[in-house]
């Protein structure tokens, strides 16, 4: 599992009460009631962790913009 992977289970654990963002081939299992507030804190928390994981990056060169 990647980092960003393993921010967005972390996420949906706290926020939405999924266990896992694993597709388990069960109705039950892959989808989820879930209260509009608590997608509103899941969103804020992903957009946090982004923001978080963008200032630890190193800033990028002219070389890295032009490639892209």
């Amino acid at each position: 599992m990647n980092q960003i992977d393993t921010i967005l289970t972390l996420i949906a654990q706290k926020h939405l009460g999924i266990e896992t963002l694993e597709t388990r081939s069960s109705d039950s299992l892959d989808f989820h009631d879930t209260a509009v507030w608590c997608i509103r804190d899941a969103l804020e928390a992903a957009f946090k962790a982004g923001v978080e994981v963008g200032i630890s990056l190193p800033a990028p060169t002219e070389a890295d913009i032009a490639r892209d």
